[in-house]
């Protein structure tokens, strides 16, 4: 008997915007700027990339791009993604 697998999506366990932030926090641990534009776009994801695209007044396409594990998002996206799913960028001593 064959076991059905399905792929498992983040998107869709990231409820509260405390679930985004220690994805994200994960994220920003490892040092991986791939991993953390790719962790942004799960989290733009499950809010609606069409929601997300709408308040930070980027195209839902280039959000897609961007924030995946080949995009290269400028700092300025990254900001205005941040404040549209509501959560901060603040930096902690190391």
């Amino acid at each position: 008997m064959k076991a059905k697998t399905t792929l498992w999506d983040a998107a869709e366990h990231l409820k509260t915007k405390e679930d985004m932030a220690a994805y994200l926090a994960c994220a920003f641990e490892e040092g991986d700027a791939a991993l953390i534009a790719a962790a942004l776009g799960d989290i733009a994801r499950a809010q609606g990339m069409t929601k997300v695209a709408k308040r930070t007044g980027l195209g839902r396409e280039s959000l897609y791009k961007t924030l995946s594990r080949d995009g290269n998002p400028e700092l300025a996206t990254v900001l205005k993604v941040f404040s549209s799913v509501g959560l901060k960028l603040k930096a902690v001593p190391a």
